[in-house]
Parts: structure tokens; C-alpha cells; sequence
């Protein structure tokens, strides 16, 4: 079963950019999205015609901005949005679908801004996310995915020394919102399986980074470590689909 993560930068636009041949290409099970920059009906019209998936939607109460969305073609036991919060809850940044044995959860991570602005309001988002999950992981397993606005190390940035602690996503304290996940037994998909390869999933829309490959890698898999040790055969990262500032993300999950 493949299940993949991508940050559309608005659904309506990518719409336009080869979004069905993208999807086709992906085979995927489940499509979570997130900056759909758009309200659910909007989503829904924007997908008229795709078939062969339900589609879930949590928009933001400001429109076009923010958004996610859940496309399975496994009905879930439920989906809920958002986390429960009302301060959170306005800007439409989570779903989580239930299955049998797991939940999963798209997140679409608040970005800390412009000089950095927005930082105290991430570092407080951090840790009512992470509640959020830790709560959820009680019941079952939990496999989040999303871009989380941060690289998590060198590794995963092009070029961290200029960056570090100047951009947003990759300031020590966003970095630590990411430790505290990963302290808490939540597991980095593609670190687990791919613990040296430099890839990335973001690249500005400056300077042609993207065809320089100057980029981030602040899109992932995180999963319950049981979880991902027993089920999860498979982390990729598809910078070879078009249509974003993002590409996709995807893993394979075997059916226990």
C-alpha cells in the first residue's frame, strides 16, 4: 500500500500543471495535500472527475490560505479536522483519518515568517501538535505526514550554515519542535531507511534552485516506531513530479 504526501501550493493551480498525469504516475492509495489554498467546496469542485478516491477536506477559515486534504480510496472509519484548539483550528491544517490499525494525519506545519515573526507562535504550535498526536497514539498507531516547515539536520538542508537560526525552518527552535517528536517515539520514514542519502523536497522559486538542486528537505513520513519498524518497507521522494514548490513524498506500507 502506498501512501503519498505532497504540498500542492494551491490545488486549483496545480490543477493545471499535469495534476492528473502526476497522480497517475504516483499510483498512489492514499493522496494527502496540504496548502490546497482553498475552501472545501472548492476542493471538491477542483477534484470533479477524479475517480476512484474519497476526498476529505479542512480549509481555513481565511480564504485561500492554508488547507489540507485527504484523497483515499480506502474508505476511513472517520476523519477529523483539526486538533482542538480553537487558536490553531481557524487556519485548516490538519486531518486525521482513522483505519483499522492506525491513524493517519496530514499536517500542514505554520511557516515562522518573514524575520521570523510567527516563531512564538510555531513553538507554541509545536507542542500542541505534538500533544495532539501523543494523545492519539494511545488508541492506535499513528503515521503523520506533511510538510513541517523545518529541516530537521545538515543533512536535509543544502545550505545550512547561512540559514541557521536567520530562516524560517531551520532555527534551533524549530529544530527542537522536531526533536521533541522524534524523542516522543515517533520515527523519520525516509531517515530510517535511507540514513545518508541527500534529497530534498522543497527548492525556492529563486535563483533556479531547483534546477541547481539548492533545496530542503521539510516534507516527511513520521510514524510510531513499532509501527514503522514492522510495516513500513518503503520511503521515497519524488523530485522528479512537477507542478509545486514541493514534490511528493510517498512510503510503502505492508498489510500486517
Amino acid at each position: 500500500m502506498k501512501i503519498t504526501s505532497w504540498n500542492v501550493n494551491g490545488l486549483r493551480a496545480v490543477m493545471k500543471k499535469d495534476f492528473a498525469d502526476s497522480l497517475a504516475a504516483l499510483n498512489t492509495d492514499i493522496l494527502c495535500l496540504q496548502e490546497t489554498k482553498a475552501q472545501d467546496d472548492q476542493v471538491v469542485a477542483a477534484l470533479d472527475g477524479l475517480d476512484g478516491y474519497h476526498v476529505y477536506s479542512n480549509s481555513a477559515v481565511r480564504k485561500g490560505y492554508s488547507g489540507v486534504a485527504i484523497l483515499s480510496r480506502e474508505r476511513p472509519l472517520a476523519v477529523q479536522a483539526d486538533i482542538g484548539i480553537e487558536e490553531h483550528d481557524q487556519e485548516g491544517r490538519v486531518l486525521t483519518a482513522e483505519f483499522e490499525d492506525y491513524f493517519l494525519v496530514t499536517v500542514y506545519t505554520p511557516n515562522s515568517g518573514n524575520e521570523l515573526a510567527r516563531l512564538p507562535y510555531r513553538e507554541t504550535w509545536d507542542r500542541d501538535f505534538l500533544a495532539f498526536i501523543a494523545s492519539l497514539g494511545k488508541g492506535k498507531p499513528v503515521l503523520m505526514c506533511g510538510d513541517f516547515n523545518v529541516a530537521h539536520r545538515e543533512i536535509d538542508i543544502a545550505r545550512p550554515k547561512p540559514n541557521y537560526n536567520k530562516s524560517a525552518g531551520y532555527t534551533q527552535k524549530e529544530i527542537d519542535g522536531m526533536d521533541r517528536i522524534i524523542g516522543a517515539g515517533f520515527v523519520d520514514t525516509y531517515r530510517h531507511l535511507h540514513p545518508d542519502t541527500v534529497k530534498y523536497s522543497w527548492w525556492s522559486y529563486r535563483a533556479g534552485a531547483r534546477a541547481k538542486n539548492v533545496g530542503w528537505r521539510i516534507d516527511y513520513f513520521l510514524g510510531s516506531e513499532d509501527f514503522v519498524r514492522q510495516r513500513v518497507t518503503g520511503a521515497d521522494i519524488h523530485n522528479d513530479i512537477f507542478g509545486s514548490d514541493h514534490c511528493p513524498v510517498s512510503v510503502t506500507i505492508s498489510q500486517e
